[in-house]
Protein backbone atom coordinates (compact mmCIF):
# COMPACT_ATOMS: atom_id res chain seq x y z
CA UNK A 1 0.00 0.00 0.00
CA UNK A 2 2.99 2.40 -0.47
CA UNK A 3 1.59 4.04 -3.28
CA UNK A 4 -1.42 5.49 -1.14
CA UNK A 5 -0.08 6.97 1.69
CA UNK A 6 2.30 9.96 1.52
CA UNK A 7 4.49 9.70 4.86
CA UNK A 8 6.46 12.61 4.22
CA UNK A 9 3.31 15.17 4.85
CA UNK A 10 2.53 13.53 8.37
CA UNK A 11 3.40 16.88 10.00
CA UNK A 12 1.48 19.27 7.54
CA UNK A 13 -1.87 16.93 8.06
CA UNK A 14 -1.36 17.37 11.74
CA UNK A 15 -1.11 21.17 11.45
CA UNK A 16 -4.04 21.29 9.23
CA UNK A 17 -6.31 19.22 11.17
CA UNK A 18 -5.57 21.22 14.45
CA UNK A 19 -6.06 24.67 12.37
CA UNK A 20 -9.22 23.18 11.09
CA UNK A 21 -10.22 22.34 14.02
CA UNK A 22 -9.80 26.00 15.09
CA UNK A 23 -11.62 27.35 12.47
CA UNK A 24 -14.61 25.12 13.30
CA UNK A 25 -14.21 26.20 16.62
CA UNK A 26 -15.01 30.08 15.65
CA UNK A 27 -17.82 28.75 13.52
CA UNK A 28 -19.40 26.83 16.10
CA UNK A 29 -18.97 30.37 18.93
CA UNK A 30 -20.01 32.50 16.36
CA UNK A 31 -23.36 30.43 15.68
CA UNK A 32 -23.99 29.90 19.34
CA UNK A 33 -23.78 33.36 20.33
CA UNK A 34 -25.91 35.22 17.52
CA UNK A 35 -28.23 32.64 16.60
CA UNK A 36 -31.02 33.38 19.01
CA UNK A 37 -31.72 37.21 17.34
CA UNK A 38 -30.89 35.78 13.73
CA UNK A 39 -32.76 32.14 13.44
CA UNK A 40 -34.24 31.59 16.72
CA UNK A 41 -37.79 31.52 17.68
CA UNK A 42 -37.91 35.27 17.67
CA UNK A 43 -35.08 35.61 15.33
CA UNK A 44 -35.39 38.32 12.58
CA UNK A 45 -35.43 34.96 9.95
CA UNK A 46 -36.70 32.00 12.33
CA UNK A 47 -35.62 28.65 11.15
CA UNK A 48 -38.72 26.81 11.95
CA UNK A 49 -40.64 28.93 9.36
CA UNK A 50 -37.92 27.93 6.45
CA UNK A 51 -37.98 23.90 7.84
CA UNK A 52 -42.14 23.92 7.52
CA UNK A 53 -41.70 25.23 4.00
CA UNK A 54 -38.31 23.58 2.42
CA UNK A 55 -38.51 19.56 2.70
CA UNK A 56 -35.17 17.82 4.57
CA UNK A 57 -34.15 16.84 0.49
CA UNK A 58 -33.46 20.21 -0.49
CA UNK A 59 -31.40 21.44 2.94
CA UNK A 60 -30.72 18.20 5.24
CA UNK A 61 -30.32 19.39 8.41
CA UNK A 62 -30.77 17.46 12.40
CA UNK A 63 -33.31 20.34 12.87
CA UNK A 64 -36.17 18.92 10.34
CA UNK A 65 -36.06 16.53 13.28
CA UNK A 66 -36.16 18.91 16.29
CA UNK A 67 -36.52 22.66 16.28
CA UNK A 68 -36.06 24.56 18.93
CA UNK A 69 -33.51 27.20 20.64
CA UNK A 70 -32.50 24.99 23.30
CA UNK A 71 -31.99 22.22 20.66
CA UNK A 72 -30.10 24.69 18.48
CA UNK A 73 -27.85 25.73 21.41
CA UNK A 74 -26.96 22.35 22.43
CA UNK A 75 -25.85 21.91 18.93
CA UNK A 76 -23.50 24.61 18.65
CA UNK A 77 -22.04 23.99 22.14
CA UNK A 78 -21.46 20.45 20.97
CA UNK A 79 -19.99 21.69 18.28
CA UNK A 80 -17.31 23.97 20.17
CA UNK A 81 -16.91 21.27 22.56
CA UNK A 82 -15.60 18.76 19.34
CA UNK A 83 -13.96 21.04 18.01
CA UNK A 84 -11.81 22.11 21.12
CA UNK A 85 -11.34 18.19 21.64
CA UNK A 86 -9.91 17.82 17.89
CA UNK A 87 -7.68 21.20 18.69
CA UNK A 88 -6.24 19.08 21.77
CA UNK A 89 -5.46 16.01 19.66
CA UNK A 90 -8.61 13.53 20.65
CA UNK A 91 -8.34 12.12 16.86
CA UNK A 92 -4.63 10.83 17.57
CA UNK A 93 -6.24 8.89 20.65
CA UNK A 94 -8.76 6.69 19.18
CA UNK A 95 -8.88 4.40 16.71
CA UNK A 96 -9.13 5.04 13.23
CA UNK A 97 -12.72 4.39 12.45
CA UNK A 98 -13.29 6.50 15.90
CA UNK A 99 -11.22 9.31 14.20
CA UNK A 100 -13.11 9.35 10.99
CA UNK A 101 -16.47 9.91 12.83
CA UNK A 102 -15.25 12.42 15.51
CA UNK A 103 -14.37 14.61 12.57
CA UNK A 104 -17.66 13.46 10.72
CA UNK A 105 -19.61 15.01 13.75
CA UNK A 106 -18.59 18.74 13.67
CA UNK A 107 -19.41 18.58 9.22
CA UNK A 108 -22.68 16.97 10.22
CA UNK A 109 -23.86 19.63 12.91
CA UNK A 110 -22.56 22.57 10.58
CA UNK A 111 -24.17 21.69 7.10
CA UNK A 112 -27.08 21.55 9.73
CA UNK A 113 -26.73 24.80 10.36
CA UNK A 114 -26.01 26.01 7.15
CA UNK A 115 -28.42 24.40 5.25
CA UNK A 116 -31.83 26.46 8.12
CA UNK A 117 -29.23 29.63 8.04
CA UNK A 118 -31.15 31.38 5.04
CA UNK A 119 -29.47 34.47 4.99
CA UNK A 120 -27.40 35.15 7.24
CA UNK A 121 -25.13 31.75 6.41
CA UNK A 122 -24.92 32.45 2.52
CA UNK A 123 -21.34 33.24 2.43
CA UNK A 124 -18.75 31.52 0.20
CA UNK A 125 -16.77 30.71 3.31
CA UNK A 126 -19.67 28.31 4.76
CA UNK A 127 -19.19 25.78 1.60
CA UNK A 128 -15.57 25.85 2.04
CA UNK A 129 -15.76 25.01 5.75
CA UNK A 130 -17.86 22.43 4.95
CA UNK A 131 -16.39 20.86 1.68
CA UNK A 132 -12.83 21.28 3.59
CA UNK A 133 -14.26 19.80 6.45
CA UNK A 134 -15.83 16.66 5.21
CA UNK A 135 -12.13 16.09 3.19
CA UNK A 136 -10.52 15.98 6.88
CA UNK A 137 -12.95 13.02 7.70
CA UNK A 138 -10.75 10.57 5.20
CA UNK A 139 -7.12 12.52 6.06
CA UNK A 140 -6.76 9.87 8.60
CA UNK A 141 -5.18 10.00 11.88
CA UNK A 142 -1.92 8.72 13.43
CA UNK A 143 -2.61 5.22 12.93
CA UNK A 144 -1.94 5.59 9.15
CA UNK A 145 -0.06 7.98 6.76
CA UNK A 146 -1.82 10.75 5.31
CA UNK A 147 -3.39 9.43 2.07
CA UNK A 148 -2.28 10.58 -1.45
CA UNK A 149 -5.86 10.98 -2.83
CA UNK A 150 -7.31 13.08 -0.13
CA UNK A 151 -3.96 15.65 -0.29
CA UNK A 152 -4.80 15.89 -3.70
CA UNK A 153 -8.11 16.35 -3.41
CA UNK A 154 -7.27 19.09 -0.94
CA UNK A 155 -4.79 21.05 -3.23
CA UNK A 156 -7.76 20.59 -5.67
CA UNK A 157 -10.04 22.70 -3.61
CA UNK A 158 -7.50 25.21 -2.69
CA UNK A 159 -6.89 25.63 -6.90
CA UNK A 160 -10.24 26.18 -7.25
CA UNK A 161 -10.65 28.67 -4.14
CA UNK A 162 -8.09 30.76 -5.70
CA UNK A 163 -8.07 30.38 -9.67
CA UNK A 164 -11.85 30.74 -9.20
CA UNK A 165 -11.67 33.56 -7.25
CA UNK A 166 -8.59 35.31 -10.39
CA UNK A 167 -11.48 34.32 -13.03
CA UNK A 168 -14.18 36.23 -11.67
CA UNK A 169 -12.44 39.40 -11.13
CA UNK A 170 -11.03 39.33 -14.51
CA UNK A 171 -14.57 38.58 -16.35
CA UNK A 172 -15.86 41.11 -13.78
CA UNK A 173 -15.22 44.81 -13.28
CA UNK A 174 -12.91 46.43 -15.30
CA UNK A 175 -10.48 47.75 -12.99
CA UNK A 176 -9.53 44.02 -12.05
CA UNK A 177 -7.62 44.17 -15.82
CA UNK A 178 -6.64 48.15 -15.23
CA UNK A 179 -5.19 47.22 -12.08
CA UNK A 180 -7.44 50.15 -10.81
CA UNK A 181 -9.45 48.06 -8.03
CA UNK A 182 -7.60 49.02 -4.70
CA UNK A 183 -8.35 52.89 -5.43
CA UNK A 184 -11.56 51.82 -4.06
CA UNK A 185 -11.09 48.27 -2.42
CA UNK A 186 -10.05 49.41 0.77
CA UNK A 187 -12.35 51.86 1.50
CA UNK A 188 -15.68 50.42 0.02
CA UNK A 189 -15.02 46.92 1.41
CA UNK A 190 -17.54 44.84 3.55
CA UNK A 191 -16.02 45.55 7.27
CA UNK A 192 -12.53 47.31 7.21
CA UNK A 193 -10.06 46.49 9.63
CA UNK A 194 -7.61 48.56 11.83
CA UNK A 195 -5.19 49.32 8.85
CA UNK A 196 -7.31 49.23 5.97
CA UNK A 197 -7.31 53.17 6.06
CA UNK A 198 -3.23 53.36 6.04
CA UNK A 199 -3.63 50.39 2.74
CA UNK A 200 -6.07 52.91 1.40
CA UNK A 201 -4.05 55.66 1.51
CA UNK A 202 -0.33 53.83 0.40
CA UNK A 203 0.84 55.32 -3.00
CA UNK A 204 -1.51 54.33 -6.38
CA UNK A 205 1.44 52.79 -7.83
CA UNK A 206 2.02 50.05 -4.78
CA UNK A 207 -1.81 49.41 -5.65
CA UNK A 208 -1.31 48.41 -9.05
CA UNK A 209 1.66 46.24 -7.91
CA UNK A 210 -0.71 44.90 -5.27
CA UNK A 211 -3.37 43.88 -8.33
CA UNK A 212 -1.01 42.41 -10.55
CA UNK A 213 0.53 40.14 -7.20
CA UNK A 214 -2.84 39.52 -7.12
CA UNK A 215 -3.69 38.37 -10.37
CA UNK A 216 -0.67 36.28 -10.65
CA UNK A 217 -0.90 34.24 -7.19
CA UNK A 218 -4.72 33.32 -8.45
CA UNK A 219 -4.25 32.56 -11.84
CA UNK A 220 -0.98 31.29 -12.33
CA UNK A 221 0.60 30.13 -8.98
CA UNK A 222 -2.43 27.23 -8.47
CA UNK A 223 -0.94 25.68 -11.46
CA UNK A 224 1.94 24.98 -9.92
CA UNK A 225 0.11 23.23 -6.85
CA UNK A 226 0.75 19.85 -8.81
CA UNK A 227 4.34 19.82 -9.68
CA UNK A 228 6.55 18.44 -7.70
CA UNK A 229 8.52 19.21 -4.14
CA UNK A 230 9.61 22.30 -3.53
CA UNK A 231 7.99 24.03 -6.47
CA UNK A 232 4.41 22.93 -4.93
CA UNK A 233 5.40 24.38 -1.33
CA UNK A 234 6.79 27.57 -2.70
CA UNK A 235 3.23 27.78 -4.45
CA UNK A 236 1.08 27.18 -1.22
CA UNK A 237 3.69 29.39 0.77
CA UNK A 238 3.52 32.55 -1.40
CA UNK A 239 -1.18 31.49 -1.13
CA UNK A 240 -0.35 31.90 2.50
CA UNK A 241 1.65 34.94 2.71
CA UNK A 242 -1.02 36.58 -0.16
CA UNK A 243 -3.87 35.82 2.57
CA UNK A 244 -1.75 36.81 5.03
CA UNK A 245 -1.54 40.55 3.35
CA UNK A 246 -5.10 40.33 3.48
CA UNK A 247 -5.86 39.71 6.96
CA UNK A 248 -4.19 42.56 7.36
CA UNK A 249 -6.38 44.68 5.19
CA UNK A 250 -9.40 43.99 6.23
CA UNK A 251 -12.81 41.98 8.20
CA UNK A 252 -13.69 38.73 5.84
CA UNK A 253 -14.37 36.68 8.88
CA UNK A 254 -12.19 32.98 8.52
CA UNK A 255 -12.25 33.34 4.32
CA UNK A 256 -8.42 34.03 4.56
CA UNK A 257 -7.86 31.69 7.57
CA UNK A 258 -9.26 28.43 5.82
CA UNK A 259 -7.71 29.62 2.65
CA UNK A 260 -4.45 29.31 4.98
CA UNK A 261 -5.48 26.19 6.05
CA UNK A 262 -6.30 24.87 2.66
CA UNK A 263 -2.38 25.44 1.89
CA UNK A 264 -1.41 24.02 4.72
CA UNK A 265 -1.49 20.47 3.22
CA UNK A 266 0.58 21.30 0.07
CA UNK A 267 3.68 22.26 2.53
CA UNK A 268 6.51 19.64 3.01
CA UNK A 269 7.37 20.19 6.06
CA UNK A 270 11.11 18.85 7.52
CA UNK A 271 10.43 16.11 9.97
CA UNK A 272 11.08 12.70 10.71
CA UNK A 273 7.94 10.49 9.50
CA UNK A 274 7.20 8.20 12.06
CA UNK A 275 6.82 4.96 11.07
CA UNK A 276 3.42 3.80 10.77
CA UNK A 277 1.44 0.65 9.62
CA UNK A 278 0.07 -0.25 6.15
CA UNK A 279 -3.31 1.51 5.39
CA UNK A 280 -6.34 -1.07 6.24
CA UNK A 281 -8.08 -2.30 3.25
CA UNK A 282 -11.47 -0.94 4.55
CA UNK A 283 -9.76 2.53 4.33
CA UNK A 284 -8.19 2.12 1.29
CA UNK A 285 -11.81 1.27 -0.50
CA UNK A 286 -13.48 4.29 1.26
CA UNK A 287 -10.89 6.59 0.68
CA UNK A 288 -10.92 5.76 -3.08
CA UNK A 289 -14.48 5.62 -3.40
CA UNK A 290 -14.95 8.80 -1.83
CA UNK A 291 -12.46 10.49 -4.18
CA UNK A 292 -13.76 9.17 -7.40
CA UNK A 293 -17.52 10.32 -5.93
CA UNK A 294 -16.08 13.96 -5.66
CA UNK A 295 -14.28 14.08 -8.76
CA UNK A 296 -17.12 13.05 -10.99
CA UNK A 297 -18.84 15.89 -8.80
CA UNK A 298 -15.70 18.68 -9.61
CA UNK A 299 -17.37 18.73 -13.62
CA UNK A 300 -20.06 21.06 -11.71
CA UNK A 301 -17.68 23.71 -10.32
CA UNK A 302 -15.32 22.96 -13.47
CA UNK A 303 -17.69 23.94 -16.22
CA UNK A 304 -18.91 26.86 -14.27
CA UNK A 305 -15.02 28.56 -14.42
CA UNK A 306 -14.67 27.60 -18.10
CA UNK A 307 -18.00 28.81 -18.52
CA UNK A 308 -17.98 33.10 -19.68
CA UNK A 309 -21.13 33.45 -17.30
CA UNK A 310 -18.91 32.61 -14.34
CA UNK A 311 -20.92 32.52 -10.62
CA UNK A 312 -19.39 32.44 -7.73
CA UNK A 313 -19.88 31.14 -3.81
CA UNK A 314 -22.61 28.39 -5.35
CA UNK A 315 -23.45 24.86 -3.62
CA UNK A 316 -23.84 22.66 -6.67
CA UNK A 317 -25.61 19.79 -4.06
CA UNK A 318 -27.66 20.36 -0.70
CA UNK A 319 -24.71 18.97 1.25
CA UNK A 320 -21.41 21.36 0.07
CA UNK A 321 -19.50 18.60 -0.72
CA UNK A 322 -18.12 20.27 -4.10
CA UNK A 323 -18.76 24.02 -4.51
CA UNK A 324 -17.60 26.88 -6.79
CA UNK A 325 -16.19 30.44 -4.85
CA UNK A 326 -14.96 33.64 -5.65
CA UNK A 327 -15.20 37.54 -4.53
CA UNK A 328 -15.34 41.10 -5.44
CA UNK A 329 -15.99 40.26 -9.26
CA UNK A 330 -16.84 44.01 -9.20
CA UNK A 331 -15.46 46.41 -6.78
CA UNK A 332 -18.02 49.63 -5.14
CA UNK A 333 -16.75 52.55 -6.01
CA UNK A 334 -18.68 54.33 -3.17
CA UNK A 335 -19.35 53.59 0.20
CA UNK A 336 -22.87 54.00 1.29
CA UNK A 337 -23.86 53.03 4.92
CA UNK A 338 -27.21 52.69 6.60
CA UNK A 339 -27.25 54.75 9.67
CA UNK A 340 -30.40 53.45 12.39
CA UNK A 341 -31.45 56.49 14.69
CA UNK A 342 -34.24 55.97 17.55
CA UNK A 343 -36.14 58.72 19.37
CA UNK A 344 -38.81 58.58 22.69
CA UNK A 345 -40.73 61.62 21.45
CA UNK A 346 -44.07 60.54 20.44
CA UNK A 347 -44.44 62.58 17.41
CA UNK A 348 -41.52 61.95 15.48
CA UNK A 349 -39.78 65.36 14.13
CA UNK A 350 -36.49 66.40 11.87
CA UNK A 351 -35.31 68.53 15.26
CA UNK A 352 -36.66 65.27 17.73
CA UNK A 353 -33.70 63.78 20.04
CA UNK A 354 -32.67 60.82 17.28
CA UNK A 355 -30.05 58.85 19.05
CA UNK A 356 -28.04 56.47 17.08
CA UNK A 357 -27.18 53.11 17.33
CA UNK A 358 -23.65 51.57 17.59
CA UNK A 359 -22.54 48.73 15.33
CA UNK A 360 -20.06 46.79 16.42
CA UNK A 361 -17.85 46.56 12.68
CA UNK A 362 -19.43 48.75 10.62
CA UNK A 363 -18.92 51.97 10.36
CA UNK A 364 -20.70 54.66 12.11
CA UNK A 365 -19.36 57.12 14.56
CA UNK A 366 -17.15 58.59 11.97
CA UNK A 367 -14.59 59.88 15.03
CA UNK A 368 -14.96 55.28 15.83
CA UNK A 369 -11.34 53.57 14.29
CA UNK A 370 -12.75 50.14 13.14
CA UNK A 371 -12.10 47.05 14.95
CA UNK A 372 -10.50 43.62 14.05
CA UNK A 373 -12.97 41.08 14.91
CA UNK A 374 -11.84 38.36 11.83
CA UNK A 375 -12.21 35.54 12.04
CA UNK A 376 -15.79 35.84 13.86
CA UNK A 377 -18.17 36.78 11.99
CA UNK A 378 -20.47 39.80 12.43
CA UNK A 379 -23.39 38.31 10.31
CA UNK A 380 -25.41 41.21 11.03
CA UNK A 381 -22.93 44.06 10.32
CA UNK A 382 -22.22 42.28 7.19
CA UNK A 383 -25.97 42.08 5.69
CA UNK A 384 -25.68 45.99 6.72
CA UNK A 385 -23.42 46.10 4.08
CA UNK A 386 -25.36 44.96 1.76
CA UNK A 387 -28.33 46.68 2.78
CA UNK A 388 -26.85 49.95 1.92
CA UNK A 389 -25.94 48.44 -1.32
CA UNK A 390 -29.40 48.05 -2.43
CA UNK A 391 -32.78 47.69 0.19
CA UNK A 392 -33.49 44.58 -2.10
CA UNK A 393 -30.71 42.73 0.06
CA UNK A 394 -32.87 43.86 3.31
CA UNK A 395 -36.30 42.88 2.44
CA UNK A 396 -36.12 39.40 4.30
CA UNK A 397 -35.30 40.93 7.64
CA UNK A 398 -34.59 44.23 8.09
CA UNK A 399 -38.50 45.14 8.76
CA UNK A 400 -37.95 42.69 11.68
CA UNK A 401 -34.95 44.16 13.07
CA UNK A 402 -36.60 47.67 13.57
CA UNK A 403 -39.47 45.51 14.95
CA UNK A 404 -36.61 44.05 17.42
CA UNK A 405 -35.00 47.76 17.90
CA UNK A 406 -38.47 49.03 18.84
CA UNK A 407 -39.29 46.26 21.44
CA UNK A 408 -35.72 46.30 23.05
CA UNK A 409 -35.29 43.06 22.31
CA UNK A 410 -32.13 42.02 24.49
CA UNK A 411 -30.87 39.31 22.00
CA UNK A 412 -30.89 41.60 19.28
CA UNK A 413 -29.65 44.33 21.25
CA UNK A 414 -26.32 41.97 21.92
CA UNK A 415 -25.51 41.91 18.76
CA UNK A 416 -24.62 45.35 18.61
CA UNK A 417 -21.89 47.66 20.51
CA UNK A 418 -24.18 49.88 21.71
CA UNK A 419 -28.58 50.35 22.17
CA UNK A 420 -28.37 54.40 22.80
CA UNK A 421 -31.90 53.55 24.75
CA UNK A 422 -32.23 52.23 28.30
CA UNK A 423 -33.21 48.58 28.86
CA UNK A 424 -36.78 49.73 30.14
CA UNK A 425 -37.27 52.94 27.93
CA UNK A 426 -37.85 51.49 24.65
CA UNK A 427 -38.04 54.37 21.28
CA UNK A 428 -41.08 55.21 20.29
CA UNK A 429 -39.83 55.68 16.67
CA UNK A 430 -37.19 54.27 14.64
CA UNK A 431 -35.64 55.46 11.14
CA UNK A 432 -32.64 54.55 8.48
CA UNK A 433 -31.11 56.94 6.86
CA UNK A 434 -28.23 56.64 3.94
CA UNK A 435 -24.84 58.33 4.46
CA UNK A 436 -22.09 58.10 1.77
CA UNK A 437 -18.94 57.66 3.99
CA UNK A 438 -15.26 57.71 2.24
CA UNK A 439 -12.05 58.15 4.54
CA UNK A 440 -10.30 61.12 5.46
CA UNK A 441 -6.89 62.30 4.46
CA UNK A 442 -4.04 62.24 6.47
CA UNK A 443 -4.52 66.19 7.14
CA UNK A 444 -8.06 65.48 7.96
CA UNK A 445 -7.39 63.12 10.64
CA UNK A 446 -4.82 65.18 11.98
CA UNK A 447 -7.74 67.65 12.24
CA UNK A 448 -10.76 66.17 13.45
CA UNK A 449 -9.28 62.82 14.80
CA UNK A 450 -11.87 61.43 12.82
CA UNK A 451 -11.05 58.32 10.12
CA UNK A 452 -14.11 58.46 8.32
CA UNK A 453 -16.28 61.75 6.99
CA UNK A 454 -20.07 61.32 6.37
CA UNK A 455 -22.83 63.22 3.81
CA UNK A 456 -25.87 62.44 4.12
CA UNK A 457 -27.83 61.01 1.18
CA UNK A 458 -31.76 60.65 1.56
CA UNK A 459 -33.92 58.83 3.82
CA UNK A 460 -33.79 55.37 4.03
CA UNK A 461 -37.13 54.27 6.10
CA UNK A 462 -39.12 56.81 7.14
CA UNK A 463 -39.74 56.79 11.10
CA UNK A 464 -41.65 53.74 12.38
CA UNK A 465 -43.42 52.76 15.16
CA UNK A 466 -44.88 49.61 16.29
CA UNK A 467 -48.15 48.70 14.82
CA UNK A 468 -51.36 49.19 17.12
CA UNK A 469 -48.74 51.51 19.67
CA UNK A 470 -50.90 54.45 20.35
CA UNK A 471 -49.80 58.30 21.89
CA UNK A 472 -49.14 59.01 24.84
CA UNK A 473 -52.06 61.91 26.01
Amino acid sequence: MEWFTAPEYWLSRTVFQRALACVYLVAFLTAALQFRALLGERGMLPMARFVERVPFRRAPSVFHLRCSDRFFAGCAWAGCAVSAALIAGLDSLVPLWAAMLLWLVPWALYVSIVNVGQTWYGFGWESLLLETGFLAVFLGNDEVAPPVVVLFLLRWLLFRVEFGAGLIKMRGDPCWRKLTCLDHHHETQPMPGPLSWFFHHLPRPLHRVEVAANHVTQLLVPFLLFTPQPVATAAASLMIVTQLWLVLSGNFSWLNWITIVLAVPALELPATAPSTPDAPLWYVVVVLTVAAFLLFLSHRPVLNMLSRRQVMNRSFDPLHLVNTYGAFGSVSRVRHEVVIEGTLDEVPREDSDWREYEFRGKPGDPRRWPRQFAPYHLRLDWMMWFAALSPSYAGPWFGALVERLLENDRDTLRLLRRSPFPPDEPPRHIRARLFRYRYTNWRELRETGACWERTFVREYLPPTRLAGSAQRP
